[in-house]
C-alpha cells in the first residue's frame, strides 16, 4: 500500500538555523502517526511543508500521491489542516464560520449544508451553532477549529497540537473525532509534545529532536529498543542491607540510599519477591510505586534530556 503521506530526507533552513535535518517517515491510510517532540524540534515546520505553506530546501514529500511542491494544488484538495493557533472568526457564529470554510473547500449548496451539519454533530456543538464564537470557551473554539479542517472529509489530516489549553470534555471530543476519522480511512499526522497523548492515540510515533528523527515505531517498540524496564520505587522504615536483593531473580537495585530504594525488574511477577526480601531484611515497606517505561523515558534515554521549551537549532551552517 502506498503511503498517504511520504517524507524522504526533508531539510529546511531558516538562514543559518536548520529546522529539519533530513527527516524521513510515512503515514498510511487509516493510521494515526504521532509527530512527537519538544518545542523547537521541527514539528510545526514539518507540518507547514506538508500543508504546502513552506517549501523544503531538500528532500521529497508527497500528499495522497501528489509530489510537493509541484502538485501542491492537487494535494490541497485531499488535505485537511488544523493549525495550532485557532483560525476562526470570533464575531461569526459557529455555523457561519463553517459555511465560510465550506466555500473555501469548494463546497456549495446542499453539499455545504450537509457538511456543516455533520461537522457540528461530530464535534458536539450543534446546540451552540447559532452563537457567536466570541462567547465560546477555548475548548469549544478548538473543537470548531478542528471542524473547519474536516468539512471536506480529507484523505489526509494534519493536526498541530490540537488540544493545547482545552478542558477535559473538549479534549475527549477531539480524541474521539480523530479516531473516528482514522477508522474511516484518513491518514492522520498528529503533532504534539504531550507524551501521554501520543501514547494514547498514535498507532506509530515519530520522535523528533533538534530537527532529526530520534526514533520511530510503536510505543512498545520504542520502549523495547531503548531497553528500558519497569522500576519499583520503595520507601522503607529503615535502610536495607546492601545484599538484601541478591537472592531475587530478575531484579537489581539501581539506587538505594537511606530509607528508599529503586529496583529495576525484568518481570512484574518479581514484585512479590522484592517485597518479601525487603521485609526479610527488616526494612518494612511503607510506600510502593511501580513505574512502567513511558515515551518520556524513551525520549530521555535517546537524547539525554527531557522536554525543552526553547528553540535550540538542529545545527548551524559553518
Amino acid at each position: 500500500m502506498h503511503a498517504a503521506i511520504a517524507v524522504d530526507s526533508i531539510v529546511k533552513r531558516y538562514g543559518r538555523r536548520v529546522a529539519l535535518a533530513g527527516v524521513t517517515f510515512a503515514v498510511r491510510a487509516g493510521e494515526i502517526v504521532g509527530l512527537l517532540g519538544p518545542n523547537g524540534a521541527g514539528k510545526s515546520t514539518m507540518l507547514s511543508i506538508l500543508a504546502t505553506v513552506l517549501t523544503a530546501d531538500a528532500g521529497t514529500a508527497t500528499i495522497g500521491g501528489h509530489a510537493l511542491p509541484v502538485e501542491a494544488r492537487a494535494a490541497r484538495r485531499v488535505l485537511g489542516l488544523v493549525p495550532q493557533q485557532t483560525a476562526v472568526y470570533p464575531t461569526l457564529t459557529a455555523t457561519e464560520n463553517l459555511r465560510f470554510f465550506a466555500r473555501m473547500h469548494g463546497l456549495a449548496g446542499g453539499a455545504a449544508a450537509a457538511a456543516v451539519g455533520r461537522a457540528l454533530e461530530v464535534i458536539g456543538l450543534e446546540g451552540r451553532a447559532g452563537e457567536p464564537v466570541s462567547t465560546f470557551s477555548s475548548g469549544m473554539r478548538r473543537r470548531l477549529n478542528l471542524a473547519c479542517g474536516i468539512l471536506h472529509e480529507p484523505r489526509v489530516l494534519l493536526l498541530d497540537e490540537p488540544t493545547v489549553g482545552v478542558d477535559p470534555q473538549s479534549r475527549e471530543r477531539i480524541f474521539a473525532t480523530v479516531v473516528t476519522l482514522a477508522r474511516a480511512g484518513a491518514a492522520v499526522l498528529y503533532s504534539t509534545h504531550d507524551m501521554e497523548e501520543a501514547e494514547r492515540l498514535a498507532d506509530r510515533i515519530v520522535l523528533l529532536d533538534r530537527g532529526r528523527v530520534a526514533a520511530a515505531g510503536t510505543a512498545a517498540e520504542l520502549v523495547a529498543a531503548a531497553r528500558l524496564t519497569p522500576r519499583l520505587h520503595l520507601r522503607t522504615r529503615r535502610a536495607l542491607r546492601g545484599d538484601w536483593l541478591q537472592s531475587v531473580h530478575g531484579a537489581r537495585t539501581v539506587d538505594g540510599t537511606g530509607d528508599g530504594a529503586v529496583v529495576e525488574i525484568t518481570d512484574t511477577a518479581a514484585v512479590t519477591n522484592v517485597l518479601r526480601a525487603a521485609a526479610d531484611s527488616g526494612g518494612g515497606v511503607l510506600e510502593l510505586a511501580l513505574h512502567r517505561p513511558s515515551l518520556a523515558d524513551v525520549f530521555f534515554a535517546l537524547t539525554g534530556h527531557g522536554l525543552r521549551d526553547d528553540d535550540t537549532p538542529a545545527a548551524a551552517a559553518s
